[in-house]
């Protein structure tokens, strides 16, 4: 009897980079793995799509676009005489892939709530480590690779870094479906221009302009679409919502949810614990049966809880109902802050153990290139290797530079004056 053997060549037809071939039967089996699959159902850009309505595209879609790009990249590099072997390329490719499996709902919205101080990195090395025994040791290089302890430290690069395919994906990926064209970058453009010097991933020369685009598209994707104001009061209330239902599952009072989302609810999870193996095994199944569907469900059913806190949080994201956020250079003054805290409380007998769920303020920061964590490099004719900052005939010196801004959150009819 003749056995059917499954084609695992495919293609996929991607709306930002066209036809796509997956390149092995590995990288097939491990994108048709239900820990994969799970990212079909977790927006790339959480709630963004409640300012950028076509920002509904999702981490599967950019997994399978920074593997693209991962290819590309090994090409042009293979061209000029960089050596990657099969097996590096197979497990650089896997390492891409894979990066951002451990996103949890609505992805960097609540990386640290529903498993606290954890984040998604961790997340991603530890369901690797989990495929990695199910294909019995087949991404051994690649975690090697994702952990930055491979000798060709350059291949890390390609997979995190300043100018990695990771980068080079979603800041297209997010400009194309927001809508944003000032994020439009030239990501081929910049693939052709890398190159590897001394283990360190560098820039041709002729890239230069393209690389200063790049950093400068990122800047103005964080402060209008990443950071933009009406996006972070959505994030804000829903990692509030989740925080209220934790605290009243604390104190025992009953909470609709899936079961997996019980679970977390029920159980404060650190990164030692993980470390020491407990719950891990219980966390993992839990955690990778979650996704966005599951929390909007449950919020769904928080609208009508008897608990007003909860049940007020989680109307005002459902039914977009954002509190009002203000932004400002310095902090807010304490009389700003304590005013609308008096308001919460007189005019709206929100209890004052409750009131930082209502009126709560903060700074967010942004820096498109990050010289002190690591440098962009460009490579001369001549050989001589300069940071981009130095190599470029225009003053990066503000995109280097930390900015930081203060906010203000609260309910918008709260807003008198």
């Amino acid at each position: 009897m003749n056995v059917l053997k499954t084609n695992k060549r495919k293609i996929i037809n991607d709306p930002v980079f066209g036809f796509i071939n997956l390149q092995s039967e590995l990288i097939f089996d491990l994108i048709e793995h239900p820990y994969f699959q799970r990212l079909r159902r977790i927006k790339q850009l959480g709630l963004s799509f409640l300012v950028f309505p076509g920002a509904t595209h999702t981490r599967f879609e950019h997994a399978i676009g920074s593997l693209h790009l991962m290819g590309l990249a090994i090409d042009v590099l293979r061209l000029k005489g960089v050596d990657i072997t099969n097996e590096e390329a197979d497990a650089v490719s896997v390492a891409i892939l894979l990066h951002d499996i451990g996103h949890g709902p609505f992805s960097h919205s609540l990386e640290s709530t529903l498993v606290t101080g954890i984040n998604h990195e961790t997340l991603s090395l530890l369901l690797m480590e989990e495929l990695n025994r199910e294909f019995n040791g087949e991404l051994d290089l690649a975690i090697r690779i994702f952990k930055d302890e491979y000798p060709k430290r350059f291949l890390h690069q390609l997979v995190s870094s300043q100018l990695d395919m990771d980068r080079l994906d979603y800041l297209r990926r997010d400009s194309f479906f927001s809508g944003v064209v000032e994020g439009t970058i030239g990501s081929d453009r910049i693939i052709k221009m890398l190159n590897v010097d001394a283990d360190r991933l560098v820039v041709d020369k002729k890239g230069i302009y393209s690389i200063e685009q790049f950093l400068i598209a990122r800047r103005l994707m964080y402060w209008q679409v990443y950071l933009h104001k009406t996006v972070l009061s959505a994030e804000f209330l829903l990692i509030n919502v989740l925080k209220r239902a934790k605290e009243l599952v604390t104190r025992g009072v009953d909470i609709y949810g899936p079961p997996q989302l019980q679970w977390l609810l029920n159980h404060y999870l650190t990164a030692e614990d993980l470390k020491n193996g407990d719950h891990k095994s219980s966390m993992i199944k839990n955690f990778v049966s979650l996704d966005d569907s599951d929390i909007i469900s449950s919020m769904k059913v928080w609208c009508n809880h008897s608990d007003p806190v909860l049940s007020y949080l989680a109307n005002s994201v459902i039914n977009r109902k954002l509190f009002k956020i203000k932004i400002m250079d310095h902090s807010f003054p304490k009389k700003k802050f304590k005013y609308y805290r008096t308001i919460a409380s007189e005019k709206y007998s929100v209890a004052e153990e409750d009131l930082d769920y209502f009126v709560f303020q903060g700074v967010i920061t942004n820096n498109a290139y990050e010289s002190e964590y690591e440098n962009i490099l460009i490579l001369f004719n001549s050989g001589k290797i300069a940071d981009i900052s130095e190599a470029s005939d225009i003053d990066l010196t503000a995109l280097s530079k930390t900015v930081k801004k203060h906010y203000l959150c609260y309910p918008k009819e709260w807003d008198t004056k």
